[in-house]
């Protein structure tokens, strides 16, 4: 059986998902007997492909089960998931439009920092691979890894390889992919558990205060999923400069 070769070029941050030897070619060959798709292609690359929104061959869009053909130019973009496609993509019916995610065990301090800012995140630091992608899949939630491996289970359909390795650059990160600026509401979950905080009365909840929190603050917020208290104290504001320092960074690079 004869070898075929297929062209592949990936654009924009795909690139940076490429072994390091193959970044600086634009075209990249593909080499195959029989039958190949091309998302075992694409993932040759190792390029996971939650992280494609768009394949064009002859500048036709098709899906992940294409079937190469010797001699096929192969365009590879990156996910849109800001930027609704649906009309012109083949691989995915539509972006999804109330982003909630789901984060691998090696993510903790991205979680606390993304349920500060408000985006609905589950975490734990005991979750199995098979449980994030059915997670994913169940509660339509995106999936946050820096396991490519994971990404690459073919029942998984939104997903992101995170390319920063510090918390602050990947909450930055995934605020730019996302367009998630709209979606922040500051100090509205748990950051705990994730659940939406409510409004309490003080006098609900005094019997738990410390001496000083009941004698300086007048207004709490109460998670009813794990019972835990909020008030704006000191390590509030600290938290808050911090963040709106994240989310300006976020805005204006």
């Amino acid at each position: 059986m004869e070898v075929a070769e297929a062209r592949f070029r990936f654009y924009a941050e795909l690139n940076d998902l490429l072994p390091v030897r193959k970044r600086k070619n634009r075209v990249h060959v593909y080499r195959f007997y029989g039958k190949n798709s091309v998302k075992d292609a694409i993932e040759s690359f190792d390029v996971p492909h939650t992280q494609v929104d768009l394949i064009l061959v002859r500048q036709q869009s098709v899906t992940f089960d294409y079937i190469l053909r010797p001699g096929d130019f192969i365009s590879v973009y990156p996910v849109f998931e800001s930027l609704d496609i649906s009309g012109v993509t083949r691989l995915r019916p539509a972006p999804l439009r109330h982003p909630a995610f789901v984060l691998d065990v090696h993510l903790g301090k991205l979680a606390r920092l993304m349920r500060m800012a408000g985006i609905d995140t589950l975490y734990r630091n005991d979750y199995d691979d098979r449980e994030i992608i059915d997670i994913a899949q169940n509660e339509k939630r995106i999936i946050l890894t820096r396991d490519k491996g994971i990404l690459k289970h073919r029942i998984v359909t939104h997903g992101h390889w995170l390319l920063a390795t510090y918390p602050d650059q990947q909450f930055i990160e995934v605020v730019r992919r996302f367009d998630l600026f709209n979606h922040l509401k500051t100090f509205s979950r748990c950051i705990h558990c994730n659940t939406l905080l409510e409004p309490v009365k003080k006098s609900e909840v005094e019997k738990y205060l410390k001496p000083g929190t009941r004698k300086c603050f007048v207004e709490f917020m109460r998670c009813p999923g794990c019972g835990r208290i909020y008030w704006r104290g000191s390590h509030y504001e600290h938290m808050s400069r911090h963040l709106e320092a994240l989310i300006r960074q976020a805005e204006t690079e």
